[in-house]
């Protein structure tokens, strides 16, 4: 059944889980690094490989950011928590129980409004956010696609294994209707941004830091129960999200009108075909046997210390998108091209120093986003935002044009010096002497007599023809309106 059938006879539910790495030193229990990479096994002591004896502590920083993110989503922060063993065996969790946390969370019962592309607002409403640690990585040798089935063996890697988590769980969102595969990838973009604005995680979803799972049920009117979910584990990118929302609406919707029933179960999505396939039937919380962890303490966090996080938090994206469209008089649209690319950050402080909200847009989401991209780099390793606005002051003051700005730039990012620098080392100032810019205008008219014929019989257009060779004679460097002037008072 195609997906618009299905939105029209069904009614999707939604259920969002997020995890988010924390960008702590160490990792949650234990003292080992905490880092993306490296050789397999490095960052590994006895309690991140579950050896006997070993005993874990809690990171005091993870508790910290834990508590930032569940006042950043509107929750209530416990007076006291406490940590629980996740019972399940499965190669990449050494101690065969992952320790998160159960009935007593950190945070709950909060929510958060997010911004669809047309500006509509939907509010998540969030049960919960509770603190966790990661599983190792499986790598699996000689299966299609690195999948266990085929393979001829695997590989446990448990560098990643201890790695603090912070799982944000959603109530049931309903009435978003045909929006709901935008609404589910807007949310997880949301909770990405705020994860980087409160800095308590890098948020880079390409190498992990933030995974969602994505629940998908239908009913047949918002009035009806609950239908049975399904839950595509460890979606990775908004367009995916958004794929995965489509193609399981659509799939069960054929299965309940063909009289078939959903099994409750985890799925996989495939990023090369955009469908999800059949993984494991999901557990209920019953068969993982939760019970408190007998080797951590409660987790008591002051309110005086509560209450210095929740000072502390700052602008908000949504709060800060809403202020700098309104100081910098951009549309929506320019504004999350900007924060598609990544690039708020550099374009907001090179406008503090001085460039126009435009020229900064321009150049960071031109030249320097074409650049890195080319370079597989991150723009802001190949530029700082003082030399963008060093760069847009120096076009702004008549000194440079577009085409020799670029050339600044180039001679910036190989480490030539500053743009003021690169320009009068390479020579690449426009011609501010009308002396030289006038002889080359008297060139362009004495070499093309039929332009200047039509341009004395009123078609001023023409002129772009003197323009040309005009530049070519001053090497680029020509104040073309000046030039068109230079032209305009020779010609009478």
């Amino acid at each position: 059944m195609k997906y618009e059938e299905a939105i029209e006879r069904y009614d999707p539910v939604l259920g969002i889980e997020v995890h988010v790495e924390l960008g702590t030193a160490t990792k949650m229990f234990d003292a080992a690094p905490n880092s993306f990479g490296g050789g397999a096994n490095e960052n590994t002591t006895p309690v991140s490989l579950g050896l006997p004896g070993a005993l874990p502590v809690v990171n005091e920083k993870g508790v910290e950011y834990a508590i930032r993110i569940g006042l950043a989503l509107g929750c209530e922060i416990a007076q006291s928590c406490r940590f629980a063993r996740k019972n399940y065996f499965y190669p990449d969790n050494p101690k065969n129980f992952q320790t998160s946390q159960f009935d007593e969370p950190i945070a709950a019962n909060g929510g958060i409004d997010v911004e669809l592309e047309d500006g509509q607002l939907v509010h998540v409403p969030i049960e919960r956010a509770h603190m966790e640690e990661d599983a190792g990585k499986n790598t699996h040798v000689g299966g299609a696609g690195g999948r266990i089935h085929g393979a001829d063996h695997s590989l446990v890697d448990y560098n990643r294994a201890g790695v603090p988590l912070v799982e944000i769980v959603t109530h049931p969102i309903e009435g978003t209707g045909r929006r709901a595969p935008e609404v589910a990838a807007a949310y997880v973009r949301t909770l990405r941004d705020i994860f980087k604005a409160l800095g308590v995680s890098e948020a880079k979803m390409e190498q992990g830091n933030v995974r969602a799972d994505i629940n998908v049920s239908l009913r047949d009117s918002p009035d009806a129960p609950l239908g049975t979910r399904t839950e595509t584990k460890n979606v990775n990118s908004f367009r995916s999200i958004e794929r995965a929302v489509r193609f399981e609406i659509a799939r069960q919707a054929t299965l309940l009108a063909a009289g078939e029933s959903i099994l409750q179960e985890t799925r996989h999505f495939h990023e090369d075909t955009g469908e999800t396939s059949s993984g494991r039937v999901k557990s209920d919380a019953e068969d993982y046997r939760y019970f408190p962890e007998p080797d951590l303490v409660p987790v008591e966090p002051a309110r005086e210390w509560v209450e210095e996080i929740r000072a502390s938090l700052p602008e908000l994206p949504a709060a800060r998108r809403r202020r700098l469209i309104g100081e910098w008089g951009i549309t929506e649209l320019e504004m999350r091209d900007v924060i598609n690319a990544g690039l708020l950050d550099p374009v907001e402080e090179t406008v503090k120093l001085g460039a126009s909200p435009a020229a900064a847009r321009k150049w960071w989401t031109g030249e320097v986003a074409r650049r890195a991209k080319q370079d597989e780099r991150d723009p802001e390793d190949l530029v700082s935002p003082a030399q963008i606005a060093e760069l847009a002051g120096l076009v702004e003051a008549g000194r440079l044009n577009d085409k020799l700005a670029r050339q600044v730039l180039d001679g910036t990012i190989s480490g030539e010096g500053s743009p003021a620098e690169v320009m009068a080392a390479r020579g690449l100032e426009i011609v501010q002497d009308d002396g030289a810019l006038e002889a080359a205008v008297d060139q362009a008219i004495a070499d093309n007599p039929d332009v200047v014929e039509k341009i004395r019989g009123g078609k001023q257009q023409a002129i772009g023809a003197l323009i040309g060779p005009i530049m070519k004679a001053t090497r680029g460097q020509a104040d073309a309106g000046r030039a068109r002037e230079l032209i305009l008072a020779r010609l009478g």
